[in-house]
């Protein structure tokens, strides 16, 4: 039931089983229907989400009311706003749900907790941060430099077989393009 999560602590730490059973009891587990909002720009992201089943999505609403699509967090992934999560600050991102999705979540005064618990867990997290960090530095360096199909291979190497389950419109955002011009793109150069 709960090995996806401690499969994927195990990627960074190893857990004994007492302290699997430990760690799984600083989570709890809900269901997020389609299109529910786990976070609204202005709120402060109260909780570190873990994705069981589904999908999630992190975006931004810029003035205009165009929604730029910051990261997508299919199973195995974790998702929060991180500047907002950790210093306890409104977002200016959101996040929500692309599909009927199952979650893991803590909030930061649990996972502090689980930190002086289970101290191997500040490990675990920091990778996850600088893994995090990597992602979002490779995401901007893509956006400044690569043509909008080479942005679309990396997405696809990315987020293997999501396109499948998400809305084109969301890819579009996420890539910087408009959804005309993804269509467009992907008929031309047949990828």
């Amino acid at each position: 039931m709960h090995q996806l999560i401690l499969n994927n602590f195990a990627m960074h730490i190893a857990l004994a089983p007492l302290e699997q059973e430990q760690v799984l009891s600083f989570f709890q587990i809900k269901e997020v229907n389609k299109r529910s909002w786990l976070l609204h720009a202005g709120e402060t992201d109260r909780y570190i989400y873990f994705v069981k089943r589904g999908c999630l999505r992190m975006f931004y609403t810029d003035k205009s009311g165009e929604e730029h699509n910051i990261g997508f967090y299919p199973e195995n992934w974790w998702a929060c706003d991180i500047v907002s999560f950790f210093k306890e600050k409104p977002s200016a991102n959101a996040i929500q749900a692309l599909e009927d999705s199952e979650v893991y979540y803590t909030s930061l005064q649990k996972l502090e907790n689980l930190f002086q618990t289970i101290p191997k867990f500040e490990r675990f997290f920091r990778v996850l941060t600088q893994n995090g960090f990597e992602l979002y530095q490779r995401r901007i360096t893509s956006q400044l430099y690569k043509t909008a199909e080479e942005r679309y291979l990396e997405f696809r190497k990315r987020y293997p077989g999501l396109e499948q389950r998400i809305a084109q419109k969301h890819i579009a955002g996420y890539l910087g393009i408009t959804p005309a011009f993804l269509s467009m793109m992907r008929k031309e150069s047949r990828v």
